[in-house]
């Protein structure tokens, strides 16, 4: 009977042991378990995020795409939760929206800085434009009044320097050619080439219209200091914004093979922006 007992007591110390090794050594459920972030876009253009997208599955982390048509509609569905990122904006887009709305977004990575261009389908220089001439510009806020200072830098017209980066078209102080100035949505402003005789577009709006902004843009915006606000970000909720999961989409994003594609895929139009501004 002690043999059996003790054969007992030696049974189970082993069914102990070998349950402790299999949970210290296999993989649980939970471990393999993939993790799928939605991330909000505007357009079509994910030649980017497709290759970030592939490198991320080694993680474990399945980027899926919920796709607008309207720069409001990203930030919307990221704060009710609907998304859990998105990336086409700039930090000046998302301050303004988070002051109207109420929002509390914050930007947790920089991606790249995409300059915004005149374009036409009439002219191949700003000098050429006549007097009276139709302008389409975006009618945000902040695209706007980023789309009348690179009108101002064009030499087209001027605007009152009191309103900094966002000026609207009430203030033009100067407009010699007298041009006639009609602010569309900013997914529009391509489509409107053939009614206008230029356009103020942004730079993944052109691109998804067939567009080289290097090209094809008749006046380019300036890469420098002033451009720090314009830089596109990735954009989180602000409880979120340590997430380690997000965190390192981020930390893909910015790598050289990343920097590879924005290069190739925009053909120079794009820079990749954590190298001259920093992370975020």
């Amino acid at each position: 009977m002690k043999k059996l007992v003790k054969l007992g007591f030696v049974a189970v110390a082993l069914l102990l042991v070998a349950t402790g090794c299999s949970k210290g050594n296999a993989k649980t459920k939970d471990d393999t378990k993939e993790t799928t972030v939605k991330l909000g876009v505007i357009g079509s253009d994910t030649d980017v995020w497709d290759n970030v997208k592939e490198r991320l599955k080694k993680d474990g982390i399945n980027l899926e795409y919920v796709k607008f048509t309207d720069y409001n509609q990203p930030n919307a569905a990221l704060a009710d939760k609907s998304i859990d990122l998105n990336a086409f904006q700039h930090q000046f887009f998302l301050d303004n929206y988070n002051k109207e709305h109420g929002t509390n977004l914050v930007s947790i990575g920089n991606t790249v800085n995409a300059p915004l261009g005149i374009y036409s389908d009439k002219l191949k220089d700003v000098k050429e434009l006549k007097d009276g001439a139709k302008v389409a510009i975006p009618n945000d806020v902040t695209n706007g009044g980023r789309a009348l200072l690179l009108l101002q830098t064009a030499g087209l017209i001027k605007v009152d320097p009191a309103k900094k980066q966002t000026p609207t078209v009430s203030d033009i102080t100067e407009n010699k050619k007298d041009l006639k100035i009609t602010e569309l949505d900013a997914a529009q402003t391509a489509r409107a080439l053939s009614d206008v005789a230029i356009s103020v577009i942004n730079s993944g709006v052109a691109v998804d219209a067939g567009f080289t902004p290097t090209k094809d843009a008749i006046f380019l915006e300036p890469v420098d200091d002033n451009a720090r606000p314009y830089v596109n970000i990735i954009v989180a909720r602000k409880e979120d914004e340590n997430n380690k999961i997000y965190q390192k989409i981020v930390t893909v994003y910015q790598t050289n093979e990343t920097k590879k594609v924005i290069e190739e895929t925009s053909k120079g139009s794009s820079v990749p922006a954590w190298e001259t501004f920093g992370r975020k």
